[in-house]
Order: C-alpha cells, then structure tokens, then sequence
C-alpha cells in the first residue's frame, strides 16, 4: 500500500486532499500540525511501516521548529529515502529555494488541481520505489551498471555513490541526477532534458527545482561548490559533467 503522511492545517484543503489522494489509491495519515506529523512519522516508523511520502504545508500553528521546513529536514535526517513535497500558498522564488534546499523533493503551489497533486505524488512515489526495490536487490528497470568516473563510484543495485571510497549522503533525486551525469560524462544537458529525465514526462512543475538540485548536489560533491570542478555550468543552456 502506498502510505502517504499529510500534514496540512486548513481543513478544507485536507479534506480535499485526502479524498483524491485516497481515490489514487494511498493510504493516507492526515495530521493537522507538526506536533501531530512528528509523533505519526515515529510511530510508523517504530512500526516498521515508514511513510512513502511526507506532504507538508510549510506554514502552520506552532513553534518555528514544527514548521514544515523543519519537518522536512527532520524527516529526511531519519529517512533519506522518503519523498517530501511541500505545499504552501507562498510563490516566492526564495521560498520554492529554501524548500528544497532543505530537502524537498517538489514544491506544489497553492491552489492546485487534483490532477496536479496526484501526478507530482506519483512521480515522486516512483522513485521512491524504485529506491526500496533496488535496495532489497530486486531487478528494476532503472538499475543500470555499476560507473566509475574519476573518484566517484556509483553501486548501481545499492543505488550508492562514493567519492574517494567515501560514502556521499544522497537524496534519491540527488543520487538520479548524479547517475544520469557520470553516465553523460561530458556531454552538455539541458534544463528540461534533466527535468524530464528525473522528474518525468508529465511533470506540471518549472525548471527552477532542476537549478536548486544542482546546488544541492554541488555542496556534497565539490570541494568549493561555488568554483565547481565537476558538476559544471553551461551557460544559457545546462550543465556539464566532466573529470
């Protein structure tokens, strides 16, 4: 089953999500604050019933730390794996950042259709999947070759990178983008080339959250993000892997 936590204090919109996203066929924990999210997020987990996906709405009742940017990163500093999608009525462009600089696998404006909210799920729950199928050693179409480049080591079934024989701390959509780099090695990728690569061909959102992963990924990567050696930038165009 397909277990979905929503953390969303406006009833109306929780309600409204529930029912579509228990008519795709979740199994949806609905809490109202932080609070109530970080005790479902324990138990499940003690449970041994992870949560697939969290979705949090990024301003709610209660203290900064119950917030749902700080919810996304407790809870992708106890599961690496689980798909985090923020939901907020903020459109700022540094707000979109700030999500998923902190971890975030997709940010979903207010107000959204049912189809919108279904899809950007669904995507996000694939790869997911396809973390926990690769894991456990099963044979999954994604589960390429093992790559070496340069002092990076991808471990294609484990879905693990290295850099030196060091163990890099990935998210799933940063381990994806560094997989399809290494394999491209070279090779200038555009924008929406990535952004359908990793996020799907149905993807409703902007190119943005392709640049803000970047980021991210640079900072565990390069030894001085900010003059990358690796993960390079082709201006007007994309980005370039290269060793």
């Amino acid at each position: 089953m397909k277990k979905i936590l929503v953390c969303e204090d406006e009833e109306t919109i929780r309600d409204f999500v529930i029912i579509h996203l228990k008519r795709a066929g979740y199994d949806v924990t609905a809490t109202r604050n932080g609070e109530e999210a970080v005790k479902a997020f324990d138990k499940a987990d003690a449970a041994g019933a992870a949560f697939d996906i969290a979705l949090l709405d990024i301003m709610m009742p209660g203290p900064p730390e119950r917030q749902g940017d700080q919810l996304c990163k407790l809870f992708r500093s106890k599961n690496k794996n689980i798909g985090i999608i923020m939901l907020s009525a903020k459109t700022q462009e540094m707000d979109k950042i700030g999500c998923l600089m902190s971890g975030a696998d997709d940010y979903i404006t207010k107000p959204f259709s049912p189809s919108e909210l279904v899809a950007r799920i669904d995507t996000v729950y694939r790869r997911v999947e396809a973390m926990k199928a690769s894991g456990a050693g099963t044979q999954v179409a994604e589960v390429l070759e093992d790559a070496v480049s340069g002092p990076f080591k991808i471990a294609a079934k484990s879905r693990s990178v290295t850099k030196n024989d060091e163990p890099l701390e990935l998210t799933q959509v940063e381990y994806q983008i560094l997989d399809f780099f290494i394999r491209n090695e070279n090779i200038a990728l555009d924008r929406k080339k990535i952004l359908t690569h990793i996020w799907g061909e149905s993807y409703f959102g902007d190119e943005k959250v392709v640049d803000v992963n970047i980021r991210r990924l640079r900072m565990k990567v390069e030894v001085d993000p900010s003059n990358p050696e690796f993960l390079q930038t082709v201006w007007g165009f994309g980005y370039k892997w290269t060793v």
